[in-house]
């Protein structure tokens, strides 16, 4: 029987838990979750899907946290495939190295879903593809949640003139980064809207790098129609430096529906966001490892998603914050 310790983090310098496996039996499966930062709501949301659907499925889950490092993520990686864990699931903190621990779980036998985060290089990898020695990659559709902030931007941008508009994105190294700012281009050019994108620059996914990158922005173009946050998060500091700044400039987000973030909205500090659920894809990414783990013949890099609807005052009904 496998023993894990399960942790939420703080343990060791390394950030990660200690654990030891014994003989499996049969019907004794364990799979893991390495998350990018434990003191996201985000992650803990995710694992807390993950774990709830992993008890349901009648697997172990453990859950370990690397806080925002790539090499100590490696390196959590690198001792479960040493521990022979059944199954891996990840939100990679780099999208390029994160190819090389998908590899070695594979030689290793060990299914590997990526969860809200491609894997590959964030600038060369087709959007929507998934890495093939994956099992699956389960995410937000990060294109379409761009095209859907795009969409409710284009109902809120002027009319007759060229709309300047500056976009807070998430951290560099991530391949959503890319994917939410092309789907957010997409919509604006479908609906024939002029504008210009006159800044773009990155954050920790903080509200605090979003409120001072949205400083940053503000007192560069006094005159912003719109900022467009790539995340909730960034977008509730932006809410404090639009006010700060005395601005008129309108708020658009996606990865929405955190309690924050519902809240923003509620009191109009926020225009709209795109309603994601970190802990469905928690849940569907131990589903994809169980049917991975429990049946060879399930197909590989499947892409897996879930419905985001636009969120605006009018209908945050529909999106319960559950992060």
């Amino acid at each position: 029987m496998k023993s894990v310790l399960k942790a939420l983090g703080a343990a060791g310098a390394a950030g990660v838990a200690a654990f030891t496996f014994g003989t499996a039996t049969a019907k004794d499966i364990t799979i893991a979750y390495v998350a990018n930062s434990m003191q996201f709501p985000y992650d803990a949301a995710l694992a807390k899907g993950f774990q709830a659907a992993a008890k349901e499925l009648g697997m172990k889950a453990v859950v370990l946290d690397p806080r925002h490092s790539v090499e100590k993520q490696g390196n959590a990686i690198d001792d479960l495939i040493a521990q022979k864990v059944d199954g891996i699931t990840a939100i990679v903190t780099d999208s390029v190295v994160a190819r090389t621990w998908v590899d070695r779980a594979a030689d290793h036998g060990i299914p590997f879903v990526a969860s809200a985060v491609q894997v590959g290089d964030p600038d060369k990898v087709p959007l929507r593809q998934v890495y093939p020695k994956l099992s699956a990659l389960v995410t937000t559709d990060d294109v379409l949640a761009g095209q859907r902030a795009g969409e409710l931007a284009a109902t809120l941008l002027p009319k007759g003139r060229t709309a300047k508009i500056g976009i807070v994105e998430g951290a560099p190294g991530f391949a959503v980064v890319r994917q939410r700012t092309q789907g957010f281009r997409a919509a604006l050019d479908k609906a024939k809207i002029k504008y210009e994108i006159v800044a773009a620059q990155p954050t920790d996914w903080t509200p605090e790098k979003g409120q001072a990158v949205c400083q940053n922005i503000l007192t560069a173009h006094p005159d912003l129609d719109l900022l467009f946050s790539q995340a909730d998060d960034m977008a509730i500091g932006c809410s404090r430096a639009i006010r700060s700044a005395g601005s008129k400039a309108k708020l658009i987000a996606t990865g929405g529906g955190s309690r924050l973030g519902n809240e923003a909205i509620k009191t109009g500090e926020l225009d709209g966001s795109v309603c994601t659920n970190p802990e469905t894809i928690g849940r569907l990414a131990a589903k994809a490892l169980h049917d991975a783990i429990t049946n060879k013949n399930t197909p590989k890099a499947r892409f897996i998603t879930y419905d985001i609807p636009a969120i605006t005052k009018a209908n945050l009904h529909q999106c319960s914050a559950n992060w």
